[in-house]
């Protein structure tokens, strides 16, 4: 990971943000071949999500939302992480995420943590000039609200039947205990979720068809196939929207790791934001003579992740011979071409 992080910094991929000031807290900058790199992903990624396919939009929803949709969704309850101290070196970690052995993974001391404690990740902040209960707000944690609270609005506009999916690409925020690992964990991130509306009896068979779809979106893009596999979530690790999670894991220098969450969450977001909003969220089935609350499945991918994931597997060491006669090492990144930061290059000779 250090060849990656150091090659990206000397290329200009990613620099540490606020590097003049020595960083800031896991939060990073994208240079002039970064920006390209990203953005390409996120094409990519809208090209095979909506414009290669009929039955999805796209949409871009506001990062600010009403404090409503917060509590409609359970995030101002329930999005939470354990969170210990250690009692010796003062820092903090996820309790569900320490060693087994129980010691410090910064001091090593053993049994030092407090009690465990639930932090809620997401950003508060304040709308207009006044800092009051009335004036909370937050920044999202996720952009799926976004596109909830807007399907009854593109449902009628399009004219859209389900199955049909919206897509967004944007900024989301979450308060990490511990952010990490270059750009893997951060506190502000970019999200391509997408989330597809299907008639609730046909949910099973768009979960297992959306977990193929996003296997063979990385593998077409060039990430080897035996780097990646796909995690089928324990009951003990669902969300309390999801029936059903599998995760697309890439082996990262670390280990395995998420690089994208499929999940199948029922009518919960529609039905919790009915409830809340009073506003019916059903849909009609002419042809049936059938109402019915969609179920939702949702592909949720991580843009940092995804084109971190993509750097991993392009990056290749390879030993040429210099005009001294001389050998050395060359550093390549073979990435796909339509992945590409740069598509051609005219070098003199």
């Amino acid at each position: 990971m250090d060849r990656i992080v150091n090659l990206a910094k000397r290329r200009g991929l990613v620099f540490p943000s606020s590097d003049i000031y020595g960083g800031f807290r896991s939060t990073w900058d994208y240079g002039p071949l970064g920006v390209l790199l990203k953005r390409n992903v996120k094409e990519a990624w809208w090209r095979s999500m909506v414009q290669m396919r009929e039955d999805i939009v796209g949409l871009d929803a506001a990062i600010l939302m009403a404090p409503r949709v917060w509590e409609a969704s359970g995030h101002i309850d329930t999005f939470t992480d354990p969170l210990v101290d250690c009692k010796q070196c003062k820092e903090r970690f996820r309790a569900d995420q320490l060693p087994e052995s129980g010691a410090c993974p910064k001091c090593g001391t053993k049994g030092s943590f407090t009690e465990a404690r639930q932090f809620n990740l997401m950003f508060k902040t304040f709308v207009g000039p006044v800092e009051d209960a009335a004036s909370i707000a937050y920044l999202r944690p996720e952009t799926a609200q976004g596109i909830f609270v807007n399907y009854a609005n593109v449902q009628t506009t399009m004219r859209r039947k389900p199955p049909f999916g919206i897509a967004q690409v944007g900024k989301s925020f979450r308060n990490e205990i511990t952010p990490g690992n270059f750009v893997y964990r951060t506190r502000e991130f970019e999200q391509m979720e997408m989330e597809f509306f299907v008639p609730p009896e046909d949910g099973e068979k768009w979960f297992k068809y959306w977990c193929d779809e996003r296997m063979s979106w990385y593998t077409d893009l060039g990430i080897a196939p035996d780097t990646l596999r796909l995690r089928q979530h324990e009951t003990s690790e669902l969300s309390h929207y999801s029936s059903g999670t599998a995760d697309v894991e890439f082996m990262y220098p670390w280990g395995w790791g998420e690089l994208e969450g499929v999940a199948n969450r029922g009518d919960y977001d529609l039905r919790k934001h009915a409830e809340f909003s009073g506003q019916d969220l059903s849909y009609f089935d002419q042809e049936k003579d059938l109402r019915y609350v969609p179920h939702v499945i949702e592909p949720a991918a991580g843009a940092d992740r995804a084109t971190l994931a993509f750097l991993l597997s392009a990056y290749s060491e390879e030993e040429v011979e210099t005009a001294a006669g001389k050998t050395e090492t060359r550093t390549v990144l073979r990435l796909d071409p339509r992945l590409a930061p740069i598509k051609v290059a005219v070098l003199p000779l």
